[in-house]
């Protein structure tokens, strides 16, 4: 019996500019540091390699973190609902992945837990989860705002990481 997909379902706002969905990020970020402070270590043989891969890995998280911020300017909001006086960008990072911030936090968070902790990676993997919901919810606000938005979401196939789908 083959299964017709029902209509899709609107994450629900978590307040009217998605307050909720940052007050979850923070306590995932709160989850990730503590698996890496308080979780068991990497074995001595593979914990100098892993601590200069993670390294590795948290500065292009950085960098591509401090890249968004930077091309979207005076429209930076740490919520997902876009500000009122918020424009449209689709230059410099954003002409490679649609979410970079996001895609930063990821890869600080994946070279934190490289560098410090197995048990990070999987609070990490939890992250990304959150972020993969929490970038729908703004990607359906971003639609409603910007008519302009449907294009680049096509033309821009990376969702946080060059690369990476």
């Amino acid at each position: 019996m083959e299964r017709t997909p029902g209509p899709r379902r609107e994450l629900p706002s978590l307040g009217p500019r998605g307050e909720g969905w940052v007050a979850v990020q923070v306590g995932l970020f709160v989850v990730v540091v503590a698996a890496g402070v308080a979780g068991p270590r990497w074995p001595l043989g593979a914990s100098r390699p892993l601590a200069f891969s993670g390294a590795v890995v948290a500065l292009a998280g950085l960098a591509e973190l401090l890249a968004g911020g930077v091309a979207l300017g005076r429209s930076l909001t740490a919520l997902p609902r876009p500000r009122e006086d918020a424009t449209f960008r689709a230059g410099l990072v954003y002409r490679f992945v649609r979410h970079p911030i996001y895609g930063g936090v990821l890869l600080l968070a994946a070279g934190w837990s490289l560098g410090w902790a197995p048990l990070g990676l999987a609070a990490t993997a939890l992250l990304a989860a959150f972020f993969e919901l929490k970038s729908r919810r703004e990607e359906a606000w971003l639609l409603e705002r910007y008519p302009e938005y449907a294009a680049f979401r096509a033309r821009v196939r990376w969702k946080f990481v060059p690369g990476l789908r």
